[in-house]
């Protein structure tokens, strides 16, 4: 495979932030609709078969104009969220046809407190893809991959989870690894990785008062890729992945995380 094209250390310019817009930009209207909608249908507020108000309804009851309340059903739609018909208006539909990968799907999923099975599933997707990336990663990469994780690494141990920053940094270190695999369907994964990857972070530090810090397990990840050691590299992905389950799971029920891991047997 030719790797010779520029590439990019970051999924986006500015990546995916909470509410799925830029940070640079304000969300636009029908943006805003869609994002309060879908988290009513992910939160089981509105369920399948559920019947939304029309669009004229809508329209008043959100003080916004029936254009933005188009295009937000639109967008929801494409998501495969609800299904409009003639004469029978817009439904919510059955989950098997929302696109629950996609980066704006999970974000509205993790902004509530999300379903265990949800999270037990988004992490087992993580898990059947992070490993073998980073041991296709160990014996992929360009010194300009190393570069973009080490950098990402720096920023991360700079200003840590908490901050958007260090957040956007966390996922910088990601996106680089699966770009580093040389495989372009598996780099093609990175927005729906590093969404869950951002999303289930926002929510452990907002449910945590000292979240335990990740850093170690990302800084083994990182070595065993720049040494080139395959096996190691899995290893310790599978490793980070898991522990960063055990902290989602301490999330969700309200205990806190282990300060510290024991080292990869």
């Amino acid at each position: 495979m030719d790797r010779s094209g520029p590439r990019r250390a970051d999924p986006e310019p500015d990546g995916p932030r909470p509410g799925g817009r830029r940070a640079a930009a304000s969300p636009r209207l029908h943006d805003s609709i869609a994002r309060s909608i879908g988290i009513r249908i992910a939160a089981e507020q509105l369920k399948p078969g559920d019947l939304l108000s029309g669009e004229i309804e809508a329209a008043e009851q959100l003080a916004v104009s029936r254009t933005a309340y188009r295009e937000a059903v639109r967008i929801l739609s494409a998501k495969g969220m609800v299904e409009s018909r003639t004469k029978t208006g817009t439904r919510v539909s059955p989950r098997s046809r929302w696109h629950i990968l996609d980066p704006e799907v999970i974000g509205w999923f993790l902004e509530t407190k999300p379903s265990e099975a949800f999270v037990r599933d988004l992490f087992e997707v993580r898990q059947m893809v992070e490993p073998h990336a980073a041991a296709l990663a160990a014996q992929n990469h360009t010194r300009q991959d190393l570069d973009a994780m080490g950098d990402a690494l720096g920023t991360m141990a700079r200003l840590r989870l908490g901050s958007e920053e260090g957040r956007a940094a966390d996922r910088a270190f990601h996106h680089a690894i699966l770009v580093a695999t040389g495989n372009e369907l598996i780099a093609g994964l990175s927005s729906s990785v590093v969404a869950a990857i951002w999303w289930t972070t926002v929510f452990k530090h907002r449910a945590q008062k000292h979240p335990r810090d990740p850093l170690p397990e990302h800084r083994a990840v990182f070595e065993a890729i720049r040494e080139r050691d395959a096996d190691g590299a899995r290893e310790e992905m599978a490793g980070l992945v898991r522990y960063a389950f055990e902290d989602m799971q301490a999330s969700l029920s309200g205990r806190s995380a282990r300060l510290t891991r024991p080292p990869p047997r």
